[in-house]
């Protein structure tokens, strides 16, 4: 397959991810767990990162961001623009670029398409999905947490005494965001064997 074709494949597959990104955010924006609604896109974030690299992640990250931007930041414009700005775009543009990365670095050394011996699929496949499918909501929600300490904490202190948390740090984990985290990191986990099966189709149209 010529590189036109390949690129042709590879813009058509981001723009059908990227619009299940943004349809997968707005049905998230109804659901969740604590002040904030839980995030569905990490798993077309995950494929895509696997299937076109680390950019493709950070892309389809960036996306995520926007939408996160106009449907679910309300309260934190009011509070600090700048900082809801940068926190949000970070958390899911590296959320997306860091699991493509991880993702990329384990094909390089482990063979994870092909055993060049016996050409049969390894099992590191399945590795590698499952830690991109890990590092994904880790980050997405470790970059939240620190982004809340650098320009929202006086607030979220605020929020956290006024919810019965006398530690603003107890609060951030188990009041703030740790329903949504666990929620993410599980829905990935669980859903860890189909994004291995995406990916091996998406290789093998794409050979």
């Amino acid at each position: 397959m010529n590189k036109k074709s390949v690129n042709v494949r590879m813009i058509a597959g981001l723009s059908i991810l990227t619009a299940v990104v943004v349809v997968l955010q707005l049905l998230g924006s109804f659901i969740r767990f604590g002040p904030f609604s839980i995030s569905l896109v990490l798993i077309p974030i995950v494929v895509g990162a696997a299937l076109y690299g680390k950019w493709a992640g950070a892309w389809l990250g960036f996306v995520f961001s926007v939408v996160v931007l106009i449907m679910d930041a309300a309260a934190f414009y009011a509070i600090n623009i700048f900082g809801t700005v940068a926190t949000v775009v970070l958390k899911g543009t590296l959320a997306g670029f860091l699991a493509g990365l991880v993702y990329d670095l384990l094909k390089k050394w482990a063979f994870i398409f092909k055993n060049q011996e016996t050409g049969k699929e390894s099992w590191q496949i399945n590795l590698g999905v499952v830690i991109a499918a890990i590092v994904c909501p880790v980050i997405n929600t470790g970059i939240f947490l620190l982004g809340c300490l650098i320009f929202f904490l006086p607030t979220i202190r605020s929020w956290g005494a006024d919810a019965g948390y006398a530690n603003v740090g107890a609060y951030m984990i188990y009041g703030f965001v740790g329903g949504n985290f666990l929620f993410e990191l599980l829905f990935n986990l669980i859903l860890s064997p189909t994004i291995v099966q995406i990916i091996r189709i998406g290789k093998r149209n794409a050979a």
